[in-house]
């Protein structure tokens, strides 16, 4: 049986030559627009937690947190994303006709199973954020599964489908090393196929690890995620003041790789939003104009991250 133990580093990857991802209709690049689905889930007191939210907001960075009471300016900015950015950001992607992926909280999908409703109808993909958007470097083992645990059906039962892949973020967490392990655990347990798991920004192209747990014959993909072509640096020390600044700096990243693609290397470009971020009606211009500057080249697949690893598992199955 293969380790559940986090891989050795690996600063080689694919070297100089990488492979050909061979993306459908001889596309130059996959682009994965990724919607981060959070509200309701972060740390709240309603949810049980001592200490209020200070994370990915319009306040900044260097918030302290509330304790033992109630945040309600913290509580109202999340509330934007799932009150009006969410819907916006839909509306987008329906008048571009462009597919996501949704990295969903099971507990955001709970308290608001429309939206987890929506992104399934609408045709985007989904993948698992845990259960709660909060730093889990203090939970068990056993705390942790059974968190993936929750999250998995809390998606099922609200959008209809399963979560195809897992991105739990909190890059920050003490917890990094081992969460990959027990994700694979927890979904093999459930029998429910792990196609893909993105808490990795190493690489331009999916690459295969060992299962963890599994036979030696199986692998679990990694298709990387990405932190500088994110929204969440609108609220950093080194942020995106603009919408605009936002879309140069997505045109800059996706010509360089389109540019690479047409040379005969073709890579993919992964897109982190957050509804109560790029939701801003000052902000969403900046990704509408990105979505325009690519759709007006030729050889552009616009995938789902299900679809990104279902491709890869095809044409370039794992090989132990």
């Amino acid at each position: 049986m293969n380790t559940l133990e986090y891989a050795p580093r690996d600063l080689i990857g694919y070297g100089e030559h990488t492979p050909d991802p061979q993306w459908p209709n001889g596309a130059k690049i996959a682009i994965s627009l990724v919607v981060n689905y959070e509200e309701g889930s972060e740390l709240a007191p309603d949810n049980g937690d001592f200490k209020t939210e200070t994370g990915c907001n319009e306040m900044g960075p260097g918030l302290v947190p509330m304790k033992n009471q109630r945040d309600v300016n913290m509580e109202s900015i999340y509330e934007y994303g799932s009150r009006s950015g969410v819907w916006r950001i839909f509306r987008l992607f329906t008048e571009k006709g462009v597919p996501s992926t949704a990295y969903a909280c099971g507990q955001a999908f709970e308290k608001n199973p429309a939206v987890a409703k929506a992104f399934f109808e609408k045709g985007h993909g989904l993948a698992s954020h845990g259960y709660r958007w909060v730093d889990r470097s203090q939970w068990s083992d056993a705390e942790e599964a059974e968190e993936i645990r929750k999250s998995i059906h809390a998606i099922k039962n609200t959008s209809g489908a399963f979560p195809s892949g897992l991105y739990w973020g909190h890059i920050e967490s003490e917890g990094g090393a081992r969460s990959r392990g027990l994700v694979a655990k927890v979904f093999k347990e459930e029998g429910i196929p792990l196609k893909y798991y993105s808490d990795d920004y190493s690489d331009d192209l999916p690459h295969w690890v060992p299962y963890p747990g599994g036979k030696p014959d199986e692998g679990l993909l990694i298709v990387p995620y990405s932190l500088d072509c994110n929204d969440f640096k609108f609220h950093t020390s080194t942020h995106f003041q603009t919408g605009e600044e936002f879309a140069t700096y997505l045109i800059a990243t996706f010509d360089e790789l389109y540019r690479e693609g047409l040379a005969g290397s073709p890579k993919m470009m992964s897109i982190g939003l957050h509804c109560r971020v790029i939701g801003k009606p000052g902000r969403i211009g900046g990704l509408r104009k990105f979505i325009e500057h690519a759709q007006k080249h030729e050889g552009v697949w616009f995938a789902k991250r299900e679809e990104i690893a279902d491709h890869w598992a095809k044409v370039h199955p794992y090989k132990p």
